[in-house]
């Protein structure tokens, strides 16, 4: 029996050697399983290990690992030292350890709490113990929120790093203190801002000169949340706005403007903002009063109510076709259109791209009524043609062959029963049986992998019909629809992406992806 071992400890109950090194625990918890493996006779497939992860942490590597290499069938058990190393979620509980391992045949065994699912009446107590794991995960994300809640209305800052112009006081937990090489950046900011500098303007000279914006400072000084995502060293224009309307500079905490819903969803939401915890003077500012007010009220000056103008049906949906990056609104007298934002913040990033509002919308409505009429031919229609008709037959005749393979299945299950009758009886001997079954078993394999690969064709078949049925469901709506609306756009484009306009031919490359 092949068994894959998988291991897990969290980032609060670490003990690491160096920052290469499995923590101590890990490694207990592998030689532990390994001996545990070896007195049952089993054969380690492979070792699972996610050091720093939660339990309830979904994205966790190995473990994701684990579950591909199960539906691939590599392995015939999976040992951990208990149920909540694998998972302390009961959803995952019942979706892994009593759904898909039963499934595919897959025992799972834990140590300490001796939960196997070879044992029929284990059930009801790993259900117990993933409840459980429940209401202690409950209980510690509520104790933690409150702690953090109290801490922040106290003014401590909250967070792994410090605000870009500040550090954290190595004497004062929750503290800031200045940072003089970051905070220097930020003065000039500022300054620049109130010298007539746009927030564009203020990152092209930062990038000029080579200053790391925030993120990539972070990164330089061995601070970066994750090393495997890699990030842009430029400024943006998002960047410098966050840095003039941020009150931490005026030496003001505010926090609270974000969190997570609950412990199992991760994903953040933002917080109106009468619910913000906002405390004044808990560190030194970088900025004075006065230069902060004189700022805010350029900013106010400068503003322009954004929600009547129409490029706002495409907002966030168009891209550069280069590097990818959004691109951003731009005015030039009556004249709109977008423009890719890295490019303008330095030449050297980006090829750049460009058009036109104008152009963009009649490129897509144009799009949008060549595919309506191909997915809504009115002659076909009225002759009854079906285009797909080749693809339903071949559909039908596949599943035809599926369920004969399937009785050939069934049929080499009969007969490695009555072979076996016939071993017990005498019928046969030993040798001859083992003989007879291998030859079954290696028939049988090959009509399953047969199936197999003829089932994931049925399933592209109606993923091709499916995509076309609901192409036809949606654009059936707007066939003749000669102006586009916010909701169109939304409802039928991914993204659009925008190239540079070609010298000779004067055509911009436009590249539409669709919801479907």
């Amino acid at each position: 029996m092949n068994v894959a071992i998988y291991c897990r400890l969290s980032e609060e109950d670490r003990d690491k050697l160096s920052e290469q090194d499995d923590s101590a625990s890990i490694q207990n918890q592998k030689a532990m399983l390994i001996k545990y493996a070896s007195h049952n006779g089993w054969t380690v497939y492979d070792i699972y290990s996610d050091d720093d992860y939660a339990g309830t942490d979904r994205n966790r590597p190995e473990f994701n690992r684990l579950i591909m290499d199960a539906k691939a069938r590599k392995f015939d058990i999976v040992l951990c030292k208990s149920q909540s190393r694998f998972t302390r979620e009961l959803e995952l509980v019942e979706k892994y350890i009593n759904g898909l391992f039963p499934r595919l045949g897959i025992r799972f065994v834990s140590l300490v709490d001796s939960a196997d699912t070879n044992n029929k009446g284990n059930k009801k107590a790993r259900q117990i113990n993933g409840l459980v794991n429940e209401w202690f995960l409950e209980e510690l994300s509520d104790n933690i929120r409150s702690v953090l809640t109290t801490r922040r209305e106290q003014g401590y800052h909250i967070g792994s790093f410090a605000p870009y112009g500040y550090q954290k006081d190595p004497n004062q937990k929750g503290h800031l203190i200045i940072d003089p090489d970051a905070a220097a950046v930020v003065r000039e900011i500022y300054s620049l801002f109130l010298s007539g500098t746009g927030k564009q303007g203020i990152c092209r000279i930062l990038n000029e000169r080579g200053i790391p914006n925030p993120t990539e400072y972070k990164r330089l000084r061995g601070m970066e949340r994750n090393k495997h995502t890699q990030s842009s060293p430029l400024w943006s224009y998002f960047t410098v706005s966050n840095i003039l309307t941020n009150e931490v500079y005026i030496g003001n905490m505010i926090q609270g403007k974000t969190g997570v819903a609950s412990y199992k969803d991760q994903e953040k939401v933002s917080y109106p903002k009468d619910q913000w915890i906002v405390v004044r003077g808990t560190h030194e500012p970088i900025i004075n009063q006065d230069t902060w007010d004189r700022t805010q009220e350029l900013i106010a000056q400068k503003a322009t109510p954004s929600h009547k103008e129409p490029e706002g049906m495409f907002a966030g949906k168009v891209r550069c076709f280069y590097c990818g990056y959004r691109l951003r609104s731009v005015k030039n007298g009556k004249k709109r259109g977008f423009k890719c934002e890295r490019h303008a913040l330095s030449h050297d990033a980006c090829t750049g791209a460009y058009i036109s509002l104008r152009k963009l919308e009649r490129i897509v409505a144009a799009q949008l009524q060549l595919l309506s009429e191909e997915l809504l031919d009115e002659e076909m229609l009225e002759e009854g043609i079906d285009p797909f008709a080749d693809l339903r037959v071949q559909k039908t005749e596949i599943e035809s062959k599926v369920a004969s393979l399937q009785k050939n299945i069934e049929q080499s299950h009969t007969a490695m029963r009555s072979m076996y009758l016939d071993k017990v009886k005498g019928i046969i001997s030993a040798s001859e049986y083992a003989d007879h079954v291998l030859a079954l078993s290696e028939e049988k394999s090959d009509y399953e992998k047969q199936v197999t690969e003829l089932t994931e064709h049925i399933e592209q078949i109606e993923a091709t019909l499916s995509i076309h049925n609901n192409k036809k469901l949606i654009t059936s709506q707007y066939v003749g629809t000669r102006t586009l609306s916010k909701e169109m756009v939304s409802i039928l484009i991914d993204y659009i992406l925008v190239g540079r306009k070609d010298p000779l031919t004067k055509e911009t490359p436009v590249e539409i992806h669709w919801n479907f």
